[in-house]
């Protein structure tokens, strides 16, 4: 037998840039992105779009087309912005995808070309996962909206859709060319919108850094009124924490079988897709992690006082922390939710690895989950929820 091997090395460049008023006329920073530094030909973009975020401010799709026209020596805006259906839903089919691919082809949009895709983290996701396919991988550019995906999943290298029931089944592992979070995209989001993304920089404080889990705790008033300054740095540091793992853990592509950065997400994944996604990511996180905070205390990995430390601040940044899916129950009477543990396994592959928490700032793995006290935790989140509502019912009266 003979063998030919080599090891192959690639290098990325995972860019994140922060501003505000992206596309006001004399803001430089997307163009200059774009143009880096290719000074002789107009690049070519197709610029995908959230439709929600198109309702919510009406004139922003002629601010962007004022802006390539202003630009028009080093940009082509090669149609009117694409407008998509955002949120989860948008990941429940291939056909948006293909939408996307036909224009890439119908432009004429090459391996030195760009999409942008400007929404929430799905959208981001969706039209990722178009450009990754097409030509094998047109440069891709995201521009997130929201709390959630300036925090986390915008800044990342995956990109995918829903197939078969199960969440990101298809998907690509492809570094965008540059992310760049404009912090004015968040003043018209609703409440709800805006608070989502708290809960992945207090997953990665949890198991990252402690000193950022502490400054949560001290600016959660502030948090949870939604002032524009600790939002700003909640994202900015969250969004670090998770750059840094993606360059520094040495498995950005998870070809291993741990995700450190989906702490709480194996109930959540399962959890989102029970509620038929009604539960938007952020809050069904928000529960994944209580439940495994509750886990670890009973099993043993954490104090008392740090785990109520951890659930009261969730719930003082307004997440609730038990939703009735969680009690769901299949033809036999078992907890579905308890098949999101498999199903988050077989993700990967390998054998089952859950982060979990021994100390604040400080996570470690688990190859096994005791079921009796999984499902005891679950009872024992409800039974904190009724408290909390029954408490708040006379205040009311």
């Amino acid at each position: 037998m003979s063998v030919i091997e080599r090891q192959i090395e690639v290098s990325y460049r995972h860019q994140i840039l922060f501003t505000k008023g992206l596309f006001a006329p004399g803001n430089e920073l997307f163009c200059d992105t774009l143009v880096d530094g290719q000074l002789d030909s107009v690049q070519k973009v197709l610029v995908v779009m959230d439709e929600a975020l198109c309702r919510a401010q009406p004139q922003l799709i002629d601010q962007i087309k004022e802006y390539f026209s202003l630009h028009r020596n080093r940009l082509q805006l090669v149609c009117d912005p694409m407008q998509f259906e955002g949120g989860e839903r948008t990941k429940n089919s291939y056909f948006h995808v293909s939408e996307i691919q036909s224009k890439i082809e119908m432009h004429h949009i090459d391996r030195h070309s760009y999409v942008v895709a400007i929404g929430g983290g799905a959208l981001l996701d969706m039209v990722g996962l178009a450009s990754s396919t097409a030509h094998r991988g047109v440069r891709h550019v995201r521009i997130p909206t929201t709390t959630l995906s300036q925090a986390d999943s915008g800044v990342g290298v995956k990109n995918g859709i829903n197939a078969f029931g199960k969440k990101n089944f298809i998907g690509a592992f492809t570094p965008p060319f540059a992310v760049i979070n404009d912090s004015e995209f968040l003043t018209s989001l609703s409440e709800r919108d805006k608070r989502n993304g708290y809960v992945e920089a207090v997953k990665v404080a949890l198991i990252r850094d402690l000193a950022f889990f502490e400054w949560i705790e001290q600016r959660a008033t502030a948090l949870a009124d939604f002032e524009a300054e600790a939002m700003e740095r909640l994202i900015y540091r969250c969004a670090e924490l998770h750059v840094n793992h993606i360059a520094t853990s040495g498995d950005p592509f998870e070809f291993g079988s741990a995700r450190p950065l989906d702490f709480g997400h194996w109930a959540a994944h399962k959890l989102e897709q029970l509620s038929e996604y009604r539960i938007r990511h952020g809050e069904a996180v928000a529960v994944g992690i209580a439940l495994d905070v509750i886990y670890g205390r009973r099993m043993g990995y954490m104090n008392e006082a740090n785990t109520d430390r951890i659930l009261s601040l969730l719930e003082k940044l307004g997440f609730e922390l038990f939703a009735n899916e969680l009690l769901h129950e299949d033809e036999s009477g078992k907890l579905q939710i308890i098949n999101g543990l498999e199903e988050f396994r077989e993700h990967l592959g390998g054998k089952l690895t859950i982060t979990l928490l021994n100390a604040l700032g400080q996570g470690f793995e688990v190859h096994e989950m005791n079921l009796p006290l999984v499902i005891e935790s679950i009872y024992e989140l409800r039974d904190r929820q009724t408290g909390r509502e029954q408490k708040i019912i006379p205040a009311s009266a």
